[in-house]
């Protein structure tokens, strides 16, 4: 008899183990891959070339303008009064930093056009990867790229306060 009450109680621990394991969904999918090929992508990826070009311009302009004037103090600096080579020297460096001011502004400004204008397309990829999981079923939707979770549904358990519960008794 205890026999028979054990092989139905690991029969229906196995049963409910299959039945659990069945209604768990996972998804993957490879977030810069989907957004490298979205048109808004591209459309942004033009536009950030295009400012970057504009930016680079007014770069070589700056740079052909130190560029002449350290080319001409080369030349005539033997020939300068000492106060009139210290002005010219002083003069360069003061170009040369606002060249390096200018490629270190240019740079952010390019970085927050680039975040300005991928954050929509960010927020749409995600809102669609929520969708794709609730009305899928998924438990979880890993990101390949990053391996990361990009989507949990409510079914999953948090398991944040176990994991530090954890790490204070260790």
């Amino acid at each position: 008899m205890k026999s028979i009450k054990l092989v139905l109680v690991i029969a229906a621990i196995v049963f409910s183990a299959n039945t659990f394991a069945q209604d768990l969904k996972f998804g993957h999918l490879n977030i810069q891959k989907l957004v490298s090929e979205l048109p808004e992508k591209l459309e942004a990826d033009q536009k950030l070339q295009a400012e970057a070009q504009k930016l680079d311009q007014n770069l070589k302009v700056m740079n052909d303008e130190l560029d002449a004037k350290y080319k001409d103090y080369m030349e005539k600096r033997d020939e300068l009064a000492e106060l009139i080579r210290a002005t010219k020297e002083k003069e360069i460096q003061e170009i040369s930093q606002r060249l390096q001011n200018f490629q270190q502004l240019a740079q952010q400004n390019l970085q927050q056009q680039e975040q300005q204008l991928l954050q929509p397309i960010i927020e749409k990829v995600q809102k669609a990867i929520d969708a794709v999981g609730a009305d899928n079923g998924f438990i979880y939707i890993f990101d390949v790229s990053s391996r990361i979770v990009v989507y949990h549904s409510a079914q999953s358990t948090d398991v944040e306060d176990l994991v530090k519960a954890k790490l204070a008794t260790m």
